[in-house]
This record gives structure tokens, C-alpha cells and sequence, in this order.
């Protein structure tokens, strides 16, 4: 499953820069004034662009969310894929292509004056009170330890400093190896040497990477989260720190694996509208769209991400809902990120953990 880092992207490719070139092309005829997206009967058109990382992520929001507001509103959603270079700018108010794009919170906290507010109806009741008025189109991601159940036929690690314990629990750990998806890091290092979850924060960088150190030569880097499950799958790993969605991948090929939710890490994602947003009656009206339980269901078991709606719940089945990250059942067990910490000192954990990995 596809996952949307925190403050980072990729440079979109040669394709993504000929649909954005198309797309300015479409929003010139359409957006002759302010109120060029709203039709003589003072509803919705034209065309929403929006930017998130591609791949199966954004096909699930194909189906649940933007096949069905075509149908309602005869509105269409143009995807691209996300460039640093336009929505950053976007954020302080510049102008650019996109009506809606993908972020952390680290963006939202950082970037108070940087968005649209949502509506009423698009304000999901399970996100933190500070991102609750601008994030759209949210989810919760997990950060977990997992394996392949066969591997540990004592249960595996039931925590941090266990997954440290390579002779308990031998073999490789596939682990985050690009910088600026330094994940939970810091937070797993820390755990396993034995600070409490709530003494968390602020973090002790240098600690961390001390106790990372310790590790070190019993991991296995990967670059994109994709390669989890081929490590997992051919034995290359035994166990791998990763977003839980390539757990819920593997399990839907039809393997059997195991997620420890005791110290998983949580935080919620999603979209946000810039103030120059070409279309923003459009892209507020898909904001509602996507906070409807009904097709954030749709999206949800699709991709096991966990709801931003409550009432989301009520319409999943109850097996597949206690895997989602940000389930009733893991109350107590997962931690949630610090997300203002963590938007005050991203660059310091970029650079201490690039820094770890160039040796």
C-alpha cells in the first residue's frame, strides 16, 4: 500500500508533468473569474486537481470517493502526483496548480494561514482539535513491527526493546532506509532503551541514534515501502518495522501475518485546500463527500487505513476493524505522535537520521 511521508515527495515524473501542463490547460477555459466553478443554477463544475503519491492509495480513492462525485456532481477529479516545487509556495499563499494536496500535520501546524477552512459537514470528529477545521480526506496510518506468523511460533516481540533482542528473536529487521522517511525512528529507539512512552518527548536524538547503533548490522534498508512485503515474503527478513498497510497488503495475498499493536505508532494524514485553490466550491463540496462514513467505508477496507469518522465504524466488519490503527481495541497500546514536537524539530530529525545512514 502506498504512504504519503510526512514533508517529503518524490519529484513527480515526466508523465505527472504533461498532466499538469493538460491541466492548465483545462483550468484556462474553465476558471474565467472567482465564481467561474459555479453554475448558473449556483452549484458545482469544472475540474478538481488534486495531488497526493499515486499507486493503489489513490485508486481506492478512485473508487470510493471520486467515481461517485463525478456521478453526483459532474465534477471530475484530476490526480497528479505531488511536487515540493508547487505546494509548498502553495502553502504561503502563492499561486499553483493544485485544489487540494496531501500533507502531514507537521504542515498543517507549521503552516497555520496556509489552507482553507472546512464546512461543518467536512470536519471529521476524530481528528486532533488542531487539524480538525483544515484536514480533508484524512486517515490514520499505523507504524508497527509485523511478521509472518510462521516466523515465531512463541508469539514474536511483544514490544520495542524485544525487537532489539536478536538472540531471542534472530534474523533481519527490515527497516526504513531513506532520510526523510525517518518514520518512528527515534521514538522505537528510545522505547527499547527504556524510556516511558509518556516521556517521549521532546526526544533524545542523540540517545536514539545510540541505541540504533546497537542494531545496526542486524538491518536490512529498504527505500520505498513496497519492498517490506518482498523482504517479508522471500525470508530476507524476519521482521520489519513499516507502515501497517503493507502488513494488510500481505495479508490480503493471502499471507499470515502478525502486527504488534502494543507500541505502534499513529497519525492521521490527509488533504488540505490552499487559499488559491482555483475551484474551492468544487473541492469543499468533495470535502463532504469524503467525510460521509458510507464511502469512507469503501476507502477503509480497501486499504486498511484506519477513519477519521467515528460512524465509520458502525459499517465495518468487526474483525477487520480491530486491525485498523486507530481501532477501539488498541486504546492503551498505540502512541501517538507528538505532532507538534515533531513539526518544531523536523528538520533536526532529518538531519540527525540522515546523518545515521550515510555511516
Amino acid at each position: 500500500m502506498t504512504t504519503f511521508i510526512r514533508g517529503r515527495r518524490h519529484v513527480a515524473s515526466g508523465s505527472a508533468l504533461t498532466a499538469l501542463a493538460a491541466v492548465g490547460v483545462l483550468l484556462a477555459g474553465c476558471a474565467g473569474s472567482d465564481n467561474a466553478a459555479a453554475d448558473a443554477d449556483g452549484g458545482i463544475s469544472g475540474t478538481v486537481i488534486w495531488a497526493d503519491f499515486g499507486g493503489p492509495t489513490n485508486e481506492s480513492r478512485q473508487v470510493a470517493y471520486f467515481d461517485g462525485f463525478l456521478d453526483e456532481h459532474d465534477v471530475e477529479v484530476t490526480s497528479v502526483s505531488i511536487e515540493d516545487a508547487i505546494s509548498y509556495p502553495m502553502l504561503e499563499g502563492e499561486p499553483g496548480d493544485y485544489d487540494a494536496f496531501q500533507v502531514s500535520a507537521a504542515e498543517i501546524l507549521n503552516y497555520p494561514d496556509g489552507m482553507r477552512e472546512l464546512p461543518e459537514g467536512a470536519r471529521s470528529d476524530l481528528l486532533p482539535d488542531e487539524l480538525r477545521p483544515y484536514l480533508m480526506g484524512g486517515f490514520y496510518l499505523g507504524m508497527a513491527q509485523g511478521w509472518l506468523t510462521e516466523t515465531f511460533t512463541d508469539g514474536g516481540p511483544q514490544n520495542w526493546a524485544a525487537f532489539f533482542d536478536t538472540q531471542k528473536y534472530p534474523g533481519k529487521r527490515a527497516w526504513p532506509g531513506s532520510p526523510p522517511f525517518y518514520d518512528s525512528s527515534f521514538e522505537i529507539a528510545l522505547l527499547a532503551d527504556g524510556v516511558a512512552p509518556e516521556d517521549l518527548y521532546p526526544l533524545d536524538l542523540d540517545r536514539a541514534i545510540a541505541k540504533l547503533d546497537t542494531i545496526r548490522d542486524d538491518l536490512v534498508f529498504y527505500q520505498s515501502y513496497a519492498e517490506v512485503q518482498q523482504l517479508l515474503a522471500s525470508g530476507s527478513a524476519a521482521i520489519a518495522v513499516s507502515v501497517t498497510g503493507q502488513f494488510s497488503a500481505l495479508r490480503n495475498a493471502g499471507q499470515d501475518v502478525t502486527v504488534q499493536w502494543n507500541q505502534a505508532f499513529t497519525t492521521p494524514q490527509g488533504f488540505v485546500i490552499p487559499p488559491r485553490s482555483s475551484n474551492p466550491d468544487a473541492v469543499l463540496a468533495l470535502a463532504e463527500w469524503m467525510n460521509d462514513p458510507e464511502n469512507q467505508a469503501t476507502f477503509v477496507e480497501r486499504t486498511g487505513y484506519g477513519p477519521v469518522n467515528s460512524a465509520v465504524f458502525e459499517r465495518l466488519d468487526p474483525e477487520f476493524a480491530a486491525n485498523l490503527a486507530n481501532a477501539p481495541e488498541h486504546e492503551g497500546l498505540v502512541i501517538p505522535w507528538n505532532e507538534q514536537w515533531r513539526a518544531d524539530n523536523k528538520q533536526a530529525m532529518l538531519d540527525a537520521y540522515t546523518k545515521w545512514l550515510a555511516g
